[in-house]
């Protein structure tokens, strides 16, 4: 398994929790966030609503972090140095050198 498929798993781990963590949030107080605690809230509304944002704002960091460091990562095994077509037109074709350059006839005085 390559570096960059170990990124890919990960960014799609990440991006998962990224949208439970959204889709638990409500700003106007409601919400999941709310029903799961119900009357049984261990840390208070308050202290849910910062562990929502700080794991939103870390998730997303995260994820920024993972997606660049995949493009450092993308080894480029579709660039245009490693094509087919390019190998086969190239052998196909023979280089022929050009033509040496004609001297420029000198006006006539």
């Amino acid at each position: 398994m390559s570096t960059f498929s170990i990124f890919l798993v990960l960014i799609t781990i990440v991006c998962f929790l990224l949208i439970v963590v959204i889709m638990v949030q409500n700003p106007k107080g409601g919400g999941l966030s709310s029903t799961i605690g119900g009357s049984q809230m261990l840390g208070g509304v308050q202290k849910t609503t910062d562990f929502l944002d700080k794991s939103t704002w870390t998730l997303a960091i995260v994820l920024i972090a993972l997606i660049l460091l995949s493009s450092l990562s993308f080894t480029g095994s579709l660039s245009d140095a490693d094509s087919k077509i390019i190998d086969t037109t190239e052998a196909a074709a023979p280089v022929t050198q050009p033509a040496a350059p004609v001297a420029p006839a000198t006006p006539a005085k």
